[in-house]
């Protein structure tokens, strides 16, 4: 006679309502550093040191941050993505809204996949700065892919390489590390207290 047994997850799948209200707060904030930070790409992309087109994406690194942040914080499955989508239709919608329209929304889908795709496969167990540089990693190179049929489809093979070297450079420093650093210094600064980011930093000091 077998008996049959119940297998928890590995992870935590359910969300409270302060998960909810986080990823939405988040989603909001950086949407309007993303519109931001469309309004200065432009200009910072025509610098001298930009003189090589594909190095641009070297500024990608700041749309990819929302992922990443939202991953590490709320540490459930999902949370990545809906971060970054939230913070993409945000910087759309604001008044104005951004110089690539409508499209922004394919880019928020790739970058949010890519930062969860890589927590999914540490099966929502490890958040430390390798998971997020990986995670930032991801985000570019899904966004560098769209980008070379969106954006840059006249660029020849070499240029669409060197474009996504430069963007998973970027995920990885600016969004990865970055952005790995930005939650631990919210959590120093006790703002994270509700979630196991901000007690694990309690619990280090």
């Amino acid at each position: 006679m077998s008996s049959a047994t119940t297998s928890k997850p590995t992870f935590d799948v359910h969300y409270r309502t302060i998960d909810l209200v986080t990823i939405t707060t988040l989603g909001v904030a950086f949407g309007v550093i993303f519109w931001g930070w469309g309004k200065l790409y432009e200009p910072l992309s025509g610098l001298a040191v930009f003189s090589y087109p594909p190095s641009s994406a070297l500024l990608g690194g700041v749309w990819l941050s929302a992922g990443v942040v939202g991953g590490l914080i709320i540490r459930k499955p999902g949370a990545a993505f809906a971060t970054e989508f939230v913070a993409a239709a945000v910087s759309t919608f604001i008044v104005g809204g951004t110089q690539w329209g409508f499209s922004v929304f394919a880019s928020g889908f790739w970058q949010g996949l890519g930062a969860e795709l890589i927590f999914l496969a540490f099966f929502y167990r490890r958040w430390g700065v390798v998971a997020a540089a990986l995670s930032g990693a991801l985000a570019g190179a899904l966004e560098s892919f769209y980008e070379w049929h969106a954006y840059i489809p006249d660029y020849s093979f070499g240029a669409k390489l060197a474009h996504l070297g430069f963007f998973v450079l970027s995920g990885v420093v600016v969004a990865g590390v970055g952005g790995f650093f930005l939650v631990r210094a919210l959590a120093g600064a006790g703002v994270l207290d509700a979630f196991a980011a901000g007690r694990e930093q309690v619990a280090e000091v």
